[in-house]
């Protein structure tokens, strides 16, 4: 079986909220199904980064300083994130690195950080600092065809606008934007979104989307995923759910 091969990009900087963690939930739910999970990085100055060689590639969460800092190195990368992208390598995409791979950023200060134009959406801050997206969220998706219910914590000041294909509808919390009825955006070797936790930590059925997703990427015999006994997480998640939804 093939090795999943994941670039965390810029891992000392992009990590709101414990966004890192995401990786240590992948690296383990994929050896406890005996699939090699290798974890190499990108960070500022990093030169001659092979986009085209990973089935995954990771950006986390970030302030607008964070954002401005690696503005100018992500530029420099955007050609050959692009081909990864269309060459099918999985993007997960977490709140700060959600919206730089938009058209662009305008933070709170007004100042225009471009995206990298992957996608259609843009994202506006609030002039008014203290007016954010912030709490529990608990949002629908579907995939591979089955609805899933997938909670995390928001903490944005950002807007984000223009979505056409949303990651999921909006059952407790805001989205995109204030009081949104969705969250996120969604392609099939794409999720987008605002949930911190980490995410993956709080959502089984998402992290072995992405295994599942990576494992079978270039592979003529696909496999499916053989269950872990997620009875703790599920029981931590109807908790939460019992606390949100009634």
């Amino acid at each position: 079986m093939k090795t999943i091969k994941i670039l965390h990009m810029y891992s000392n900087i992009l990590d709101l909220y414990g966004d890192s963690g995401n990786m240590e939930v992948l690296k383990y739910r994929s050896k406890m199904r005996n699939i090699d999970c290798e974890i190499e990085y990108h960070s500022l100055g990093t030169e001659n980064t092979d986009f085209s060689k990973y089935d995954l590639i990771y950006l986390g969460g970030g302030a607008d300083f964070e954002q401005q800092l690696l503005g100018d190195d992500l530029q420099k990368c955007k050609n050959d994130i692009i081909s990864a992208y269309k060459n099918g390598t999985f993007l997960l995409l977490i709140c700060g690195g959600y919206q730089l791979m938009g058209q662009y950023y305008l933070d709170s200060n007004k100042e225009n950080i471009p995206g990298l134009g992957l996608f259609d959406y843009h994202t506006v801050a609030s002039s008014d600092k203290g007016k954010r997206c912030i709490g529990n969220i608990v949002v629908e998706a579907e995939l591979n065809g089955k609805k899933t219910k997938v909670i995390g914590f928001e903490n944005h000041g950002g807007q984000t606008m223009n979505i056409t294909k949303p990651f999921g509808k909006v059952l407790f919390g805001n989205g995109n934007s204030f009081n949104d009825s969705t969250e996120g955006y969604f392609e099939e070797n794409v999720i987008a979104t605002y949930l911190h936790g980490p995410l993956l930590s709080k959502n089984p059925d998402v992290a072995d989307y992405i295994i599942e997703y990576c494992a079978n990427r270039n592979q003529q015999d696909k496999i499916t995923l053989a269950p872990l006994n997620d009875e703790l997480e599920n029981k931590c998640r109807e908790v939460m759910f019992d606390r949100l939804l009634k």
